[in-house]
């Protein structure tokens, strides 16, 4: 048998792999920065962290997530350029809340059997997110495992890492009794809560992708796999002008879940439900599957995907400074004495 054809006949295919390879070379260069050290396809990704500082000490912050079952919409619509540019505005936020601007991501795919024209279409959401979020993608793996991933299943990992200034990095220890927290509207589900909400959309609704989401004006494709918004550049100039005490990236836990996860020891924060009004997604979802008030704000986001907490006295010059950089923003909490707990406030 021909070098290649028994690892074929067992599922992996080098040749789909090459291919691969060569469909994502020219989105992935497209994204290097005049920081990156070396070229496409090494064993490991090269990038000069002093460009990027202004002296003193710096901090490297860095995180790794998923998409989770948000790709199991992707499969069903049949759409995924938007899955990678998910994880990339994921993962940026996550160190984004310590102040830190992103540096560089890799990724990571796993697939049962490589389509190298889906392989480009996912990176060229990796790429997208990174030229957006002025990070390189500075290197990845594609691994082809039949048997572990079945049909047209995959799944997705992202690893960002960014700098900040020791000064000037967020931990929430400077959140004090009367601060107040803005909320920066999410645009839509993001990457959370998935799993109950297609239960909701496909079985108990009975919906199908090109169908309209009641009330939202839409379709359920498009709702659903409406890209996770990136707070990058609507935060950088509430950072530069020192205005942040701390942020929370609100995801998988909700509010309860995540605030108290920056609050010092000795601080509590209230959250007003009633301070704005959820999105058409989250109503239809809490309407048709009967899902709790209380639960619906474990699960999701609600239509507040981050929380920037600010001095009471610095709350109009935030969300002015906000408005000119195209983000709106609404007071949604305050912060109080108490035991480094959230409590979420609602209508009886």
């Amino acid at each position: 048998m021909p070098d290649g054809e028994r690892y074929a006949a067992a599922g992996v295919s080098l040749e789909r792999a090459e291919r691969a390879t060569r469909g994502m070379r020219d989105l992935v260069t497209r994204t290097f920065t005049p920081e990156v050290v070396g070229g496409f396809g090494g064993f490991g990704g090269g990038f000069d962290v002093s460009a990027r500082t202004r002296g003193g000490e710096t901090v490297l912050v860095a995180s790794a997530d998923g998409v989770g079952t948000k790709l199991e919409v992707a499969v069903r619509v049949g759409r995924h350029d938007s899955v990678g540019e998910d994880l990339v505005n994921h993962c940026v936020n996550d160190i984004l809340v310590k102040g830190a601007r992103p540096l560089f991501f890799l990724d990571y795919i796993g697939c049962g059997r490589l389509v190298p024209e889906r392989i480009t279409e996912i990176v060229s959401g990796f790429a997208r997110g990174c030229l957006a979020n002025g990070c390189a993608l500075l290197g990845g793996e594609t691994a082809e495992m039949p048997g572990l991933y079945e049909g047209e299943r995959y799944d997705l990992a992202g690893f960002v890492v960014g700098a900040v200034e020791r000064p000037r990095l967020l931990d929430g220890s400077a959140i004090r009794p009367g601060d107040v927290a803005l909320g920066l509207p999410s645009s839509g589900l993001h990457t959370n809560g998935y799993s109950l909400a297609r239960r909701i959309v496909f079985e108990d609704a009975g919906l199908g992708p090109d169908d309209e989401l009641p009330g939202c004006g839409r379709s359920v494709a498009d709702e659903l796999l409406a890209v996770h918004r990136s707070y990058l550049a609507a935060l950088e100039p509430l950072l530069e002008a020192d205005l942040v005490h701390g942020m929370v990236h609100v995801t998988g836990g909700g509010f309860e879940g995540n605030v108290p996860r920056v609050l010092p020891a000795d601080v509590d924060c209230e959250i007003d439900a009633s301070a704005w009004d959820p999105p058409a997604v989250f109503r239809f979802l809490a309407r048709q599957g009967r899902v709790p008030p209380r639960e619906m704000y474990r699960v999701f986001n609600m239509g507040m995907g981050l929380l920037a907490f600010v001095g009471r006295d610095r709350v109009q010059h935030a969300i002015g400074l906000l408005r000119e950089h195209g983000s709106e923003a609404l007071p949604v909490g305050r912060a109080l004495p108490g035991r480094g707990r959230a409590r979420l406030l609602m209508a009886a």
